[in-house]
Formats: C-alpha cells, sequence, structure tokens
C-alpha cells in the first residue's frame, strides 16, 4: 500500500514539476543553469517521498568553477531523484537522444541545454561531443555517467571514453561523484527512511596529457570512484 501511495505521489510530482519546468525553460531557453534548478525542483520532494535521506558531502564538486568534467555512477532511474540535489551551477548533461521523446522531461531536457545524442550514429555523436567540448571552454560543466548504462551492480562498469576525450581536448579538470549503493535497500514500502551519501573526490587535472594519457587517466578515476563507494557501503548504518 505504501509503494502504491508513493508512486502515486512521485508520479503528480513528476507532472508538476514538467509543466511548472516547461513554462521555466520557455522564458529563459537553454540558460546553462536550467539543469540545476530543473534537479533540484524534481529530486528534493521525491527523495523524500521515497523515504530516502540524501547526506552530501560534495565540497570539491561545489568548490569547482564551473567548466569542467563531472563523472558519476549511474545506478537505476531514480538517479534524478536523488542525485539532482547536488548537481552545481551552469553545468549541463549529455543523454541519449530517446531521452528527448519523453513527455514533458525530454522537453525540459533539451530546453536545459542538455545534450541528446543518437549513439547509433556515429558521426552524428561526434559532432555533439565536439559542440560539448566547446562548451567546458564557456564556463560550463558537462555531467557524464561514463558506464554508459545503468548498474546496480558492487562493480563498476568498464568507462566509456568520452568524457576522457572532452576534458583532455578542453584541458579541463575531471570531478568523481560517488553514490553509495541504494537500489537494493531502497524499501519504498517500509517506513523506515534510508541514508544514501554523495561524495565527490578532488578535481583531477588533465591540462598537459595526451591522448597516450587516457588509459592510465580512465583506470585512475574507475579505481577512485569504486574504491571511494566501497568504503560508503561500510559507513553506512546496518552494515
Amino acid at each position: 500500500m505504501l509503494y502504491l501511495l508513493r508512486m502515486l505521489l512521485l508520479g503528480l510530482h513528476f507532472l508538476l514539476v514538467g509543466v511548472l519546468g516547461l513554462v521555466i525553460g520557455l522564458l529563459r531557453p537553454f540558460n546553462p543553469d536550467n539543469s540545476r534548478l530543473f534537479a533540484r525542483l524534481y529530486s528534493v520532494p521525491a527523495a523524500w517521498f521515497m523515504g530516502i535521506k540524501v547526506k552530501a558531502e560534495v565540497g570539491p564538486l561545489w568548490d569547482q568553477p564551473p567548466g569542467c568534467v563531472i563523472i558519476a555512477n549511474h545506478q537505476s532511474n531514480y538517479d534524478l531523484f536523488i542525485i539532482g540535489q547536488v548537481v552545481p551551477r551552469r553545468t549541463v548533461a549529455i543523454g541519449k537522444k530517446s531521452l528527448g521523446w519523453v513527455p514533458l522531461f525530454g522537453q525540459l531536457f533539451w530546453l536545459g541545454g542538455n545534450v541528446l545524442i543518437d549513439r547509433k550514429n556515429v558521426f552524428q555523436a561526434r559532432q555533439a561531443l565536439q559542440a560539448t567540448t566547446r562548451t567546458l571552454q564557456h564556463e560550463t560543466s558537462i555531467w557524464v555517467f561514463p558506464e554508459g548504462t545503468r548498474n546496480p551492480g558492487e562493480q563498476l562498469l568498464p568507462f566509456k571514453k568520452g568524457a576522457f576525450h572532452m576534458a583532455l581536448e578542453a584541458g579541463v579538470p575531471i570531478v568523481p561523484v560517488c553514490v553509495s549503493r541504494y537500489t537494493r535497500r531502497m524499501g519504498l514500502n517500509s517506513w523506515r527512511r534510508r541514508t544514501v551519501i554523495i561524495r565527490s573526490l578532488a578535481p583531477i587535472a588533465t591540462a598537459g596529457l595526451t591522448q597516450q594519457d587516457l588509459p592510465a587517466l580512465i583506470e585512475q578515476c574507475r579505481a577512485q570512484m569504486q574504491h571511494c563507494i566501497d568504503h560508503m557501503e561500510n559507513e553506512l548504518p546496518g552494515n
């Protein structure tokens, strides 16, 4: 019963924010701070509906000036309602083209200045990434899920290279953001509140690196994030 109630509230909330966000987006289309505003509108009430307490430890992320590549682990469709609370100013995201067809949300994603990529069209995807690289040079950060798909497992999937190519070409730092594993302990049918930790790591400089450094850079980021996520698991109550 509680699960159904929460799903109803989330559905109504999703529609309400979609309508409100659409109005805001039409008044200031493609503003680079739209994504942060939309993410807050979606996430703060939704996390409360789901009985989730977000413990944000993201000083390095918020202290970093706009114009960086932010990488985070991607667990489920609920990420929007959790990670949305820590999106910094002037940040846009990269998403698959099919997101643009989701009613209301897809239009908000587009009006937020986010980048939609058709992964099946290699040429168009490359063009989109090149345009996104130029965006980094105009004091706007890019949020990327380098695993490329949802992964609720304990081990991070191999990272795709796109985010790291952009960081190297623009010469901007990479800021890893780690989210504790929450998908298997959400308990949407329980009144007990669950804690999710979001922790950002120190920025990793890319200035002076070349494409030959790319494999080592990817492995460094992945190893640091895996270690952080494993460590957060030991900090959560009951673990």
